[in-house]
């Protein structure tokens, strides 16, 4: 043991080990800072490399965060504990309102799809050294962006928006660089911009997306990569606009070098039109990922980028899993061939489920948010006892820590398994469970 730091071993392996066993059984708790490299090295007995390879392993780990002449300290919500498991049982007789999951109901039918994918597949087998991107989901995809007005640039596929984030992180990042992502926002990029060695900036967002100051606050401070949530933002429901997107033009202009990452998983299920920051900075990727529209088991996204950014990423894909399955690839490009989905039909189904809900919440005196996508978001003053409360009244619903950092407390619900018939139930079970409206304001 080292004093008050409940820290052994000779090899880095044993001391990272022994940190995150000292997190893991509250000897260090969330926020504590380490002792320096060099000062632990010295209690030790061994080589101040040994101790810095050890912090660098907890960095890639996300247990801990550096910051510089500040030092390490170990992370407020550590990688450890995934920002999924924060959620209830939900018990037998319990309406499951928590997940996130899109309506089956508004899923297309995949067995065309892939059947007429395998059939394809048997006369053209895909075999090693061919592209990792179909060159009809490719044309497919252009149009899309060239329609939605996204610079010209390559594609790639990965298997998910998650992936698609994580890759291009990698490839621009070192561990310890900062970035800056939506407070609230989803919460396994919360959980993945730590688990990379990557620090966490919060920004926060209204109704419009990603407020300007805060960004223009984080990228004074050094950040190295922005993330932005285009439409269908998880768990608030933003859409960024025309004018927030001029705003947030004009603060990336004047930080040219700064990796921008746009997510635009309501693509396909949001009639909001696109306003995208895509080429304002050097470095560059928009992700459009299948699962909301299609079925999370697709696992599939489409994203373009300035040519280094996707030439390291697709580089660097070749030397892992080398492509994602093009039998996969040609049922998503039947599937946009047919118009499995029209976007207008989805989107008004959950825009017409989450507005009752928002206004229900207002006839009850209780604020909340959810401009585009399938979720509302609603302050509570007492998260804990709101979830606990709503359960035992029938409802599950996600506590907000699952998304948040700084920002305030809240509760999200997914209107996507909600009956029509069902609005005005949970309304009330809402307003009763959560009592007065937090006195804190979300702007």
């Amino acid at each position: 043991m080292l004093g008050e730091y409940p820290i052994e071993g000779r090899r880095a392996a044993e001391i990272a080990a022994s940190v995150e066993r000292a997190v893991g059984d509250g000897g260090l708790e969330p926020g504590q800072l380490l002792p320096p490299m060099r000062e632990l090295a010295a209690r030790l007995g061994v080589n101040p490399n040994t101790v810095a390879a050890a912090y660098r392993t907890l960095r890639e780990r996300g247990v801990i965060e550096t910051a510089g002449r500040r030092g390490s300290r170990v992370r407020p919500k550590p990688a450890t504990t995934a920002r999924e498991l924060m959620r209830a049982d939900v018990p037998p007789g319990v309406r499951d309102v928590s997940k996130g999951n899109p309506d089956p109901a508004l899923l297309p039918a995949l067995t065309e799809a892939f059947t007429a994918a395998a059939e394809q597949s048997d006369e053209e087998p895909v075999l090693y050294g061919e592209s990792s991107v179909d060159p009809e989901l490719e044309r497919y995809a252009r149009v899309a962006f060239d329609a939605d007005g996204i610079p010209a640039g390559p594609v790639a596929v990965t298997s998910g928006s998650l992936d698609a984030i994580e890759r291009v992180l990698a490839v621009h990042l070192k561990p310890g660089d900062a970035v800056a992502v939506e407070d609230p926002g989803w919460g396994s990029l919360l959980d993945l911009v730590p688990a990379l060695g990557l620090r966490v900036v919060p920004v926060g967002v209204d109704d419009e997306g990603p407020l300007p100051a805060d960004v223009e606050r984080a990228l004074a401070g050094g950040v190295r990569a922005v993330v932005v949530t285009d439409r269908a933002q998880n768990p608030w429901g933003a859409a960024v606009t025309a004018s927030r997107a001029r705003a947030l033009r004009k603060v990336f202009a004047a930080h040219m070098d700064v990796l921008l990452i746009e997510d635009d998983h309501g693509h396909g299920i949001v009639d909001l039109p696109l306003h995208p920051l895509a080429g304002v900075t050097r470095s560059w990727a928009l992700v459009r990922s299948t699962a909301k529209a299609y079925g999370p088991d697709l696992r599939l996204a489409v994203l373009t980028g300035d040519p280094v950014t996707v030439d390291r990423l697709l580089g660097r894909q070749r030397l892992g899993p080398g492509w994602v399955s093009r039998l996969v690839q040609r049922a998503v490009v039947r599937l946009w061939a047919g118009g499995a989905v029209d976007a207008r039909v989805v989107a008004a189904s959950y825009g017409r489920r989450r507005d009752a809900l928002i206004a229900a919440l207002a006839e009850r005196g209780v604020p909340s948010f959810g401009r585009s996508g399938m979720n509302v978001w609603v302050p509570v003053s007492d998260e804990t006892g709101a979830v606990a409360r709503l359960l035992h009244a029938g409802w599950a619903v996600a506590p907000g820590a699952r998304f948040r950092m700084s920002a305030p407390p809240a509760v999200r619900i997914t209107v996507a398994a909600l009956a029509d018939e069902e609005i005005v139930a949970v309304a009330d079970a809402v307003a009763s469970a959560i009592g007065p409206a937090p006195a804190r304001r979300y702007d």
